[in-house]
């Protein structure tokens, strides 16, 4: 099956590549800028590359995804995330592919009590979350809308970072305690997100690590896989920390009832960040 991916040097993207090549399908996944590179903002460099691969399945995985950033740039933000995903859902119809769209647990507010079911009604409170719900919105109903949440890989997320800081810095590492979500590992977040895709199921989906944590609790978990001492991890207050331009929701724990139930369910965030650990560090 031919595939096209884009953002495909990010933590998803590059998963999704990878994952997908290994399975023996066609994947093209230009860079955003250089050579054969595509800005998926610009409309008819996005026709000019549907229409010369053809794909069956589209995997939208680029986006601006610096939260403060898009509160900053809000008109860069809305060409980024809204436009590149009009332009790739209008050029994937011309050819009959089937879009999968990478979206956020920012689209909620976060004050709900119990994890997010994916019928529960959104809100976002940035730039950033608004342009991801807008984006989905951008797509006709065969397509499928992936929302994660907290993602890491062994070139970016909270996972690496935690790592990073405890070989850089001595003394406690502080990390917030009453932010709440469902940590997700890229190379797991790409097989149900492939499978969903492939199989052409259309609607929104949670995929993401089972569970809840903080960003404390992952940090512990973090050094502890690492054979580090995860006592170094205190937890401190959002309101203790230095305002950031953009808000960020309380809990966005996200419910995978429905993925489990079509046997795509991912494990448990522990059991993941402890895979991820071990591959960053040369243990697994």
């Amino acid at each position: 099956m031919r595939i096209l991916v884009t953002g495909g040097t990010g933590q998803v993207g590059r998963a999704v590549v990878e994952q997908a090549q290994d399975a023996g399908h066609e994947v093209t996944a230009p860079p955003h800028r250089g050579p054969g590179g595509c800005d998926v903002a610009d409309a008819p460099a996005v026709d000019a590359l549907v229409a010369a691969v053809r794909p069956d399945l589209v995997v939208h995985a680029a986006a601006l995804t610096d939260v403060d950033g898009c509160e900053h740039d809000p008109d860069r933000a809305h060409r980024v995330n809204v436009g590149g995903t009009a332009h790739l859902a209008a050029a994937a119809t011309r050819v009959g592919a089937h879009v999968v769209l990478l979206s956020t647990d920012y689209v909620y507010d976060g004050d709900l009590r119990r994890p997010y079911v994916e019928a529960d009604p959104v809100g976002p409170l940035s730039v950033y979350g608004a342009t991801k719900l807008a984006a989905e919105g951008r797509l006709g109903p065969a397509a499928t809308v992936v929302r994660t949440s907290w993602v890491s890989s062994p070139t970016g997320g909270v996972v690496p970072t935690v790592l990073r800081l405890a070989r850089e810095q001595d003394g406690p590492l502080r990390f917030v305690d009453d932010q709440w979500g469902s940590p997700t590992v890229a190379d797991d977040l790409a097989v149900p997100l492939l499978a969903l895709g492939l199989d052409r199921r259309g609607g929104i989906w949670h995929v993401a690590g089972r569970g809840a944590a903080t960003w404390c609790d992952v940090a512990r978990r973090t050094l502890a896989a690492a054979a580090l001492d995860p006592d170094r991890v205190e937890g401190v207050a959002t309101a203790s920390r230095p305002p950031r331009p953009a808000r960020r929701p309380r809990a966005t724990v996200l419910d995978t009832a429905a993925l489990e139930a079509e046997g795509l369910g991912l494990d448990p965030w522990e059991e993941a960040v402890d895979r991820l650990v071990a591959r960053i560090t040369g243990a697994g």
